[in-house]
Parts: structure tokens; C-alpha cells; sequence
């Protein structure tokens, strides 16, 4: 409703409209009160507390032996051995796995059957038979012979003598591993555009080059993510080698377990410890690689954690200068 001509302004209105900030601070929205969350919140920070102080206060755990057994060389020679296995078996895993996706694509049904038939089967056999029967593969065929199939044989050798602990045990993990990674690679492939596959086909290039050229280094951006993640899997079953002799570090501690029986629990809080520090520095590597690849994807990075950091203590001195003005 308008006023009429020549009406009296008063001086509360005058001077509402005169200083804005004032209005502003009176107009502020009040955030919304969500009591159920406080409660859940402070259920969880006081189990969290429970937490952390049985593991400080319970003697039990022995914190001191912890600290004994945390870098013996035993222990640091185990890791050694961890590591080993798994970058074997991280890099045959993931070349079996590209072997097995192109199979699996394949326009041949005895590929296309061949590979679904390994992925079917190695998924759903444990790793530890998988582990233990390449273990005592020996007493099935106790040489292997290269040569013409179902003819005679070039050469042959002892199978005990090749098959070392080391040797099995990358075996097995790289078999496993082949067959999630095929799934990892098939699906990065399956990612590319229809019409990059189009185009290539359209100017004429082999199909090797398109593969290697075209199709493959836009399913890396699926696949290599994917595939990081897939390491911290590969790094917790590396401690079933110790099934098939090897010490690797939890064989180690199990091994210096049964030698110190006292010591059990620090000796698995050392291998605990020990295994978050990996798969910790594998998702760091994951969360590298994957806001590498998003690059093109998405309008803007994720931002790292000291990038957080720095936000969140920017937003918290903007708050507290708010509630000093008020």
C-alpha cells in the first residue's frame, strides 16, 4: 500500500533503511535445531572415548611389548615379503585381468566361454584352497613337460624345484587377482563411448591400434581407480601365504606368537597396526589417482584434505567474527 503524497515518514523506518547491516543481522536465518543428531553424535564420541580408553588403560594389551616387536627385524623382514607378494601379484593380476577382459569381449564364444568360465571359477573358490592346492600341486604332476600336446615333450623339469613358497603364493594371489581385475578392465572398456569405438572403426584403423590407441587410454580413467581400490583387498589376502609356508608379516608374528605365547596380542596389534599403515598410504595413492583422472569429468576437483583444512578453519574465524559482532 503505497503512502499518499506528502505523508510523514517516522523515525523508526528512517532508520531501518539507513543501516542495512543492522537489518540484515536482524533478518539472519536461524539455522534449524536437530536435537536427534547431538544425541547420536554424543552417543558416538562416548563410545569412541570407552574405546580408546580400554585400549590405553587394559593391561592387557601390553603396550610396551608393542613397542618391542613393532620394528624387530623379524617383523620388518615379514613386511618385506608382504610388499613382495603383493606387487607381483598386483601387476600379473592386472595384465591376466586385461587378457581376460579382451577374451570375455572377444567375438569368439570359445574366448568369450574360456574367460567367463575362469572368472566364474576363481570368484567363487576361497583364495586359501586356491593357495593350498597350487601348495600340493606337486604330488598331482610332479614335472611339467613343454612340447607338442598329447606328443612328445622338448624339455621338462621338476615342478617342486620351480614352485618355491614365493613362486606359489604369487601364483595363487595373481590367479585370484586376475580374476576381479578382468570384471575391473572389462567394465572400464564397456565405459568408453560407443561412438569413440565408431569413429575409429570410421577412419579405417586397425584394430589393435584402436584398442591401443583410442579405447584403452579412456577406460584407464575407470580402470586405474577402480583397480587401486581393488590393491587394498590384495594386501589384507597376502596374509594367507602363511598357509602355504611363507612368512610373510602376519606368518611372522604368528610364527613369533607361538614361540612367545605371552606375546600374542601385542604381536597382533603390531600386524594390525602394520596393515593400516599400507592399505592407509593405498587409499591415499586411490584418492591421488582417482582426482587425477577426474580431470575432464567433472567442472571441479575434489578438494584435498589440506584444502579442506583450510576451508573449514576459514569458514570457523568467519563464524566467530559473526557471533562477536552480535
Amino acid at each position: 500500500m503505497s503512502e499518499p503524497p506528502g505523508a510523514t515518514v517516522t523515525l523508526a523506518e528512517t532508520t531501518i533503511t539507513d543501516d542495512p547491516s543492522k537489518s540484515l543481522i536482524a533478518q539472519r536465518v536461524r539455522p534449524l535445531r536437530r536435537p536427534g543428531r547431538w544425541i547420536v553424535t554424543s552417543v558416538v564420541l562416548v563410545l569412541i572415548a570407552q574405546f580408546v580408553h580400554g585400549l590405553v588403560t587394559n593391561p592387557f594389551y601390553q603396550w610396551d611389548r608393542w613397542g618391542y616387536w613393532f620394528l624387530r627385524p623379524t617383523i620388518l623382514d615379514g613386511l618385506v615379503i608382504t610388499l613382495e607378494v603383493t606387487a607381483y601379484s598386483a601387476v600379473l593380476g592386472l595384465v591376466g585381468g586385461i587378457v581376460l577382459a579382451l577374451g570375455r569381449l572377444s567375438k569368439s564364444p570359445v574366448l568369450r566361454a574360456a574367460s567367463w568360465t575362469y572368472v566364474w571359477a576363481l570368484r567363487s573358490i576361497p583364495l586359501i584352497v586356491v593357495l593350498i592346492f597350487l601348495y600340493n600341486f606337486s604330488a598331482l604332476y610332479a614335472t611339467l613337460s613343454v612340447g607338442i600336446p598329447f606328443g612328445p615333450a622338448f624339455f621338462s623339469f621338476d615342478e617342486s624345484r620351480l614352485a618355491t613358497d614365493m613362486v606359489v603364493a604369487v601364483i595363487g594371489l595373481s590367479l585370484n587377482e586376475a580374476a576381479y581385475a578382468a570384471e575391473v578392465v572389462r567394465g572400464g572398456i564397456l565405459s568408453v563411448d560407443q561412438g569413440q569405438h565408431e569413429a575409429a572403426a570410421a577412419l579405417g584403423l586397425p584394430k589393435g591400434y584402436q584398442f591401443r590407441r583410442i579405447v584403452f587410454p579412456q577406460a584407464l580413467r575407470s580402470i586405474i581407480p577402480n583397480y587401486v581400490n581393488q590393491l587394498i583387498g590384495l594386501i589384507k589376502g597376502t596374509s594367507l601365504v602363511f598357509y602355504v609356508s611363507l612368512l610373510d608379516l602376519f606368518g611372522s608374528a604368528q610364527t613369533m606368537g607361538s614361540t612367545y605365547p605371552g606375546d600374542t596380542v601385542p604381536l597382533l596389534l603390531v600386524v594390525t597396526v602394520w596393515y593400516l599403515i599400507l592399505t592407509s598410504v593405498v587409499s591415499v595413492v586411490q584418492f591421488y589417482v582417482e582426482r587425477h583422472y577426474a580431470r575432464g569429468a567433472t567442472r571441479s576437483l575434489p578438494p584435498t584434505p589440506l584444502q579442506k583444512l583450510r576451508t573449514g578453519l576459514t569458514d570457523l574465524r568467519a563464524r566467530i567474527r559473526r557471533e562477536a559482532a552480535v
